[in-house]
C-alpha cells in the first residue's frame, strides 16, 4: 500500500507543477493593464467658412475667422485661422455634434458673430461683411446710416479756430537765420595758367 501511496502522492506533486506552470503560461498571454483604457477622439467635422463684400461680392483675404466650440456644455477651446486670398478658412477639428460660435473680424468692416450647430461631417458657411453702421439710438432716427467715425484709433475733436492774439502790440518777425556758411580767405584763389 505504501507503493500506491508514493505513486499517487508523485502524480498529485507532478500534477500540481504542470497546473502551476500553465496557469503562470496563461497569465504571461493577457496584456498588462496599464492606467486608463485608450478612449478614442470624436468624430470631427470639416468647417469651410468663406468671407465676401456684401456690397459686390468680392472675397476679403486676410480676415481672422475665430471658431469657439462648446460640446455638450463643456468649452472645447477657440481657434483662430486667416482667410487665404479665395476668402475661405478651413479648419478640420472641430467636434461632431458641437454648438460653434464663429466671429468674423476684418478691417473696415463691422465685426460678424453667429452660432451654429455643426451635426454634419461637412459644413460650408458664407458671410457677406458689411461696412459699419451708426450704433442703434433710442432719441435718433439712424437706422441704416453709415459711420460718421472712421475705423481704427480715434483721435479727440479739438476745435478748429485759431487762438485769439492780444490786442497790443504786434509781434515783431523772428531774424532769418544765416544759411550760408563763411569760408576762410585764401590766397590761392585765382586760377592758374
Amino acid at each position: 500500500m505504501p507503493l500506491h501511496r508514493t505513486l499517487y502522492s508523485q502524480l498529485a506533486a507532478l500534477f500540481g507543477i504542470v497546473l502551476i506552470c500553465s496557469l503562470y503560461a496563461m497569465a504571461q498571454d493577457d496584456p498588462p493593464k496599464h492606467g486608463r483604457k485608450y478612449k478614442a477622439p470624436p468624430a470631427t467635422s470639416h468647417i469651410e467658412v468663406t468671407v465676401l463684400k456684401k456690397f459686390n461680392g468680392k472675397p476679403i483675404s486676410n480676415a481672422a475667422v475665430i471658431f469657439d466650440a462648446t460640446l455638450d456644455g463643456k468649452d472645447q477651446g477657440n481657434l483662430e485661422v486667416k482667410t487665404d486670398p479665395d476668402g475661405k478658412a478651413t479648419i478640420d477639428i472641430i467636434p461632431t455634434g458641437s454648438n460653434v460660435r464663429v466671429q468674423v473680424i476684418a478691417t473696415g468692416f463691422a465685426t460678424y458673430a453667429e452660432d451654429y450647430l455643426v451635426t454634419e461631417p461637412s459644413r460650408e458657411i458664407t458671410v457677406s461683411m458689411v461696412h459699419p453702421q451708426e450704433q442703434l439710438s433710442s432719441y435718433q432716427d439712424n437706422q441704416g446710416k453709415a459711420a460718421t467715425r472712421k475705423p481704427g484709433v480715434q483721435e479727440p475733436v479739438r476745435p478748429t479756430t485759431p487762438a485769439t492774439k492780444p490786442a497790443g502790440k504786434p509781434a515783431a518777425p523772428a531774424p532769418a537765420p544765416q544759411t550760408t556758411p563763411q569760408q576762410p580767405p585764401n590766397s590761392d584763389t585765382t586760377p592758374k595758367q
